[in-house]
């Protein structure tokens, strides 16, 4: 059933326009963009499964076309359009932390990292690289690992620092487990890489364990 043969009172797009879009649940904003269902199952049937099987919306949009495809009732539109949300929302922030320091929105900087790679079931270590105001430069993925490590060498990230002309990095993580919490592995990974850095003037500023559902700044732990 489309969203035009609901009850006027469960039709998620007259809720949003009557009482804001804050009023309407996930699994309604996600109706919104299906606008169809499938045989036997309505819209909002269909998009409560998809927010409860994905574990959230977050973990629903963090998801990449394959898993997507796996889903009954995802033709290859609605993939699409949910890809397409996610990208619009990334752009969203790049552009904000673009256009003003780093460190002026740290918010959107965990927003920011979250939807890049808190989802992603290996490591992935990444470099923000910042002009000498702060303002972001590029985010460039440098490194994949398993589930238990990444590999990451200084002198890639040197010369990548270079080529962006870079003045500063934050660097970043993500933990497949779940766990924000930086392990000793990565302090000692910070201080090889500000000991590298140095050599050509780049400072680390900082340095972001990243997950689903958190965002921990090692500079706030007095770990930078």
């Amino acid at each position: 059933m489309a969203l035009e043969g609901l009850p006027s009172d469960s039709r998620p797009r007259e809720k949003l326009l009557q009482r804001g879009p804050s009023a309407l649940s996930d699994a309604e904003l996600l109706a919104l963009l299906l606008r169809t269902g499938t045989a036997g199952k309505n819209v909002l049937l269909l998009a409560q499964e998809l927010v409860d099987g994905f574990g959230g919306v977050a973990g629903l949009l963090h998801s990449g076309a394959d898993e997507l495809g796996r889903v009954k009732g995802l033709g290859p539109a609605k993939r699409a359009e949910l890809l397409a949300v996610v990208e619009l929302a990334r752009r969203a922030l790049a552009q904000e932390i673009r256009q003003k320091p780093l460190f002026d929105s740290p918010q959107a900087v965990a927003h920011y990292l979250q939807l890049h790679f808190g989802h992603k079931p290996h490591e992935v270590f990444a470099v923000l690289f910042l002009d000498s105001q702060h303002r972001l430069l590029a985010l460039e993925e440098l490194f994949r690992g398993t589930l238990a490590q990444t590999s990451v060498y200084p002198r890639e990230v040197v010369l990548r620092a270079l080529h962006h002309h870079a003045a500063a990095v934050v660097l970043a993580h993500n933990h497949p487990s779940g766990t924000a919490e930086p392990s000793r592995a990565d302090e000692m990974l910070t201080q090889t890489l500000k000991s590298a850095l140095s050599l050509v003037d780049v400072r680390v500023l900082d340095h972001f364990v990243v997950t689903a559902s958190a965002c921990r700044s090692m500079a706030e732990l007095g770990l930078v």
